[in-house]
């Protein structure tokens, strides 16, 4: 069985596989050594551990990891992985991009893969269906773009997502729901319809808190997968292990 954990800047995730199916998965508010040395008592059969951090790594906790589990990975630029990146400054490339990547091509091997991740920032990352990873975009995130226009101006009022918005808003909150959340549809839908005719066969996956959001809401067909990160790092692990 396989650890993989996601250390973010603000929370952190793990989930437990069993070969390349997901047993558990967590969400602690809180994550400590003591919650690492419940899991390592509850689930006796965990061997490999990989880690991707972009928060702080405490030392105690890496330690432990490497003392109590016989295969102990860390992501970073240098790490092996099962597809060919292309991209050009890797140190800067976000971890949580590349794995979503690999995990995309773990669930459709072969193909054409746009993924799209609807974050704190939107994501959309391009695989090939030779496992080259070409890269992809960086933009805000939805509330990203609410916040914005609250901060940047005198009087526009801080809002949130709502499912009721039309196309022509008939006042200023509903301009600023329809403007950001329309501005976001528009966005992937154009990104999406310019690669399906570069890249022919082309599948989209959807992953992030704001996935399921926009799930029904864009004119072409994609799939949501809220776990893509988390098969994506398994994926790193096994390929690591196998290497080694």
């Amino acid at each position: 069985m396989n650890l993989v954990i996601d250390i973010g800047n603000t929370r952190s995730k793990l989930a437990i596989f069993k070969d390349e199916k997901i047993i558990k998965t967590f969400h602690p508010k809180i994550f400590n050594l003591d919650f690492l040395k419940k899991i390592k008592t509850e689930n006796s059969d965990i061997k490999k551990v990989l880690v991707s951090a972009v928060g702080i790594f405490l030392p105690e906790i890496k330690q432990f990891l490497q003392k109590n589990y016989s295969h102990f990975y860390e992501l970073n630029s240098t790490t092996l992985l099962p597809i060919n990146n292309l991209y050009e400054t890797k140190e800067q490339l976000g971890k949580d991009r590349i794995s979503s990547v690999v995990g995309s091509q773990d669930i459709f091997p072969n193909q054409n893969i746009l993924v799209v991740d609807l974050g704190t920032a939107i994501t959309i990352d391009f695989i090939n269906k030779k496992g080259e990873y070409l890269g992809g975009n960086i933009s805000p995130g939805m509330e990203m773009r609410f916040k914005a226009l609250h901060l940047f101006t005198n009087k526009l009022p801080h809002l949130k997502s709502n499912e009721k918005f039309s196309l022509l808003a008939k006042n200023t909150n509903q301009a600023i729901i329809s403007g950001v959340q329309n501005g976001i549809i528009f966005e992937i839908d154009s990104y999406i319809d310019k690669i399906k005719y570069i890249h022919s066969n082309l599948k989209v996956i959807f992953t992030g808190g704001d996935a399921i959001f926009f799930d029904k809401k864009l004119k072409n067909t994609i799939f949501v997968n809220s776990n893509l990160n988390f098969i994506g790092l398994n994926r790193i692990l096994i390929h690591n292990d196998n290497k080694n």
